[in-house]
């Protein structure tokens, strides 16, 4: 570093001066939020010495959680390409494809193009050890060059209390809860900490096309880090980049040290072995002989798996992003936003689709954690940390029914928590109504009798009578089998009206507000809807529960009608088949102009969902039309990015994004791959295999 302020001349321009060393000026910096949620890569270790998580954005990494999946530790880690004169570029700026190294590891190599120059970045982590590692090489068709890297540490979740220095030539930032340590190989000819928005070292390559200032250490506040590479595109070509986190700064140092030493190379074929040897393990549908499809097969087991955080096993958090207002409204997301916490709902999804794919002892994890997390009355919380605490405590019924229809599938007892949860769905009631309402449905913001809680409820209670039976309790299990059937005989008089708008034969509800569903009773959806609706309008697909889990025949005159009608009212046609909104005037999506969805800041507009088209092909196999269904499994497989990620939505026909493509949803859903993980394995067995047959048996078979 300079001590003191230098000017010179090169090439005829003047170098502006270089600041004495010290304090970045600035403070506290701004709160940038995180980065978009349609990612482009996600990936860590398989094994468990490794506590650290990478999503890719579109040119960078962005959004990298440690210690668990429930902690966002930086906001990204990317590179900036200039020539310090005309241009300054970052990798998300130019345009980038994202290749897998193959569909069984998730690793990907992202090649960026910018003017005159390309850029490829290849992303690990390190097996033995809490560090990401990017191999990265550049290569100039104008003349040399100057590459930086940039990292915003967001330790602790939310960023707002970093400090960040440089020790030798290792960038380190900490705060109270953790550190990280960022190095390069060969090392940074160049560092400065500053604060985001002010003197951070992006944004004075982006106003000067240079270093203009280097200081030493910033913080506490929102941080921004630079090293300066020594390459230049010409001469010298490549550089690795290790990121090494620990909880106090000399763990992080000699863990991205270690990392470094280890080298790119060796790091990357343990990583490469790991995840090819759980590959192994697995199913392989032998009917997949699409190339693509069977990628995205591979991809959604490899993702499903690495979803399941390690400090916490059988924690699996549904999506590792923040879409929306979720990224950068600490009112609607004081703790960086709900989906890197854990849904029993979500669990239940992937622990089906692992079971079906092989991984039985990741189902058993999964099903250990829902009991561990299960309250004293018998209920589930609607989501936990991945450490188990509660976040949000509103009570789904389906959360806490579907457990006990895991526990059956696996052939456990579990009897204390199985009978705890079914007299919880016995004796359930809210706002003067008794159970099967539930206090809010699968879409989480209405309560109501819902058709697909109630079909989770009765297959819950049959489970529970079968299971507690065994143990020898008849007079029990008899009381769980006759609500179950009281509720069967009653679940079309509480949710299918005959006499709505689209259809004059009886169709099913997304739900009604009173089981009166020929009563025009009114409710606003939801989602920044701006009018009270008629709850006979309102449709979804969840009824499609009540035939997959054995509660109604597929024939079903009531399930036939109601087909048409949300083919109709909710499905759509894109270049990625067809495809269903989540139900009639959904507002979870993005606004007409294309800005995030938020709540009370105008109309929003949810998209299509491809985990519906999952949904059908399960049903379409119990139809006994099994073209059909492998047809929703391509129609699936077409929605998956460049990294082959399934989203949790997809434009729509609307203006804003190009049809059947992610939009800015979560990107990657666990529920959507293990929806394709789930349909597939099912296709290869000519029926759905996660159907309980204890269930089927008693109403459809």
């Amino acid at each position: 570093m300079l001590g003191m302020c230098v000017v010179a001349t090169v090439a005829g321009s003047a170098v502006p001066s270089i600041a004495e060393p010290g304090k970045a000026p600035g403070a506290p910096g701004v709160d940038p939020g995180y980065l978009d949620a349609d990612k482009q890569g996600f990936g860590t270790a398989r094994s468990a010495e490794s506590p650290v998580w990478f999503t890719l954005g579109r040119g960078g990494a962005a959004d990298l959680y440690y210690p668990n999946l429930s902690t966002p530790v930086s906001r990204q880690l990317q590179v900036v390409v200039t020539d310090g004169r005309d241009f300054v570029q970052r990798l998300s700026d130019v345009p980038t494809r994202t290749e897998p190294i193959d569909a069984k590891n998730p690793s990907y190599r992202q090649i960026s193009t910018g003017d005159g120059w390309q850029a490829t970045a290849t992303y690990v982590t390190d097996p033995a050890r809490s560090a990401v590692t990017v191999d990265l090489r550049v290569t100039s068709q104008r003349g040399e060059l100057r590459t930086y890297a940039i990292h915003e540490p967001t330790l602790g979740k939310d960023g707002s209390d970093d400090s960040s220095r440089t020790e030798g030539s290792t960038l380190v930032a900490s705060d109270r809860s953790a550190a990280g340590a960022l190095r390069s190989a060969p090392a940074f000819t160049e560092t400065s900490s500053g604060y985001l928005g002010t003197s951070d070292g992006w944004t004075d390559l982006s106003r000067h096309k240079q270093l203009t200032a280097l200081y030493d250490k910033a913080g506490p506040g929102h941080v921004g880090q630079v090293g300066r590479l020594p390459v230049d595109g010409v001469g010298a070509s490549r550089a690795v980049l290790t990121l090494g986190f620990g909880a106090r700064e000399h763990d992080a140092i000699a863990t991205a040290e270690a990392t470094e030493k280890a080298g790119f190379d060796a790091v990357a074929a343990a990583y490469r072995d790991g995840w090819h040897r759980y590959a192994d393990t697995l199913q392989q549908p032998e009917h997949l002989t699409d190339e693509h499809q069977k990628n995205v097969y591979w991809s959604s087991a490899m993702m499903l798996a690495a979803s399941e955080d390690k400090q916490s096993p059988g924690a699996f958090v549904a999506s590792p992003s923040m879409p929306w207002a979720f990224r950068n409204d600490p009112e609607m997301a004081p703790e960086s936003g709900p989906y890197h916490l854990v849904w029993p709902r979500d669990l239940y999804q992937h622990a089906t689709a692992l079971l079906a794919a092989g991984d039985r002892g990741a189902a058993e994890r999964a099903l250990d954690y829902l009991w561990s997390i299960q309250e004293p009355d018998g209920h589930l919380p609607q989501n936990t940390q991945t450490t188990g605490e509660p976040f949000w405590t509103s009570v789904q019924l389906d959360q806490t029914a579907f457990p006990i229809v895991l526990s059956w599938q696996l052939g456990r007892a579990d009897e204390q928590q199985v009978r705890k949860a079914a007299d919880f769905l016995v004796g359930f009631t809210h706002d003067g109504h008794a159970a099967p309402y539930t206090e809010q449905e699968r879409w989480e913001n209405h309560s109501g009798y819902s058709p697909g809680t109630i079909a989770s409820a009765i297959a819950g209670l049959v489970c529970a009578a079968d299971l507690v039976e065994r143990s020898g309790d008849a007079e029990t299990a008899q009381r769980y089998r006759a609500v179950a059937d009281e509720w069967a005989a009653k679940v079309d008089g509480w949710t299918a009206t005959g006499n709505g708008p689209h259809s004059p034969q009886p169709y099913y509800l997304r739900l009604t507000k009173d089981g009166k569903p020929n009563e025009g009773t009114t409710y606003n959806p939801g989602d920044n809807y701006p009018e009270e609706v008629d709850q006979r309008t309102q449709v979804d697909p969840s009824f499609l529960e009540l035939v997959r889990l054995g509660v109604k025949r597929p024939d079903d005159p009531v399930v036939v009608n109601s087909l048409k009608v949300i083919d109709e009212v909710l499905g759509e046609q894109t270049p990625a088949g067809q495809h269903w909104h989540r139900f009639t005037n959904d507002g979870y999506g993005e606004r007409e102009d294309g800005a995030d969805w938020n709540i009370g800041h105008g109309r929003t507009y949810g998209r299509l969902w491809p985990l519906f088209a999952g949904e059908r092909g399960e049903y379409e196999l119990l139809a006994g039309q099994p073209d059909q269904a492998a047809e929703r499994l391509r129609s699936m497989a077409a929605t998956a990015g460049e990294g082959l990620l399934l989203p949790e939505q997809v434009w729509d026909n609307r203006p804003g994004g190009e049809p059947g493509t992610p939009n800015r949803s979560a990107t990657p859903l666990a529920w959507t791959h293990a929806q394709y993980v789930r349909l597939a394995v099912s296709l290869e067995a000519g029926a759905p295999v996660e159907t309980p047959s204890v269930v089927a048996d008693r109403y459809t078979r």
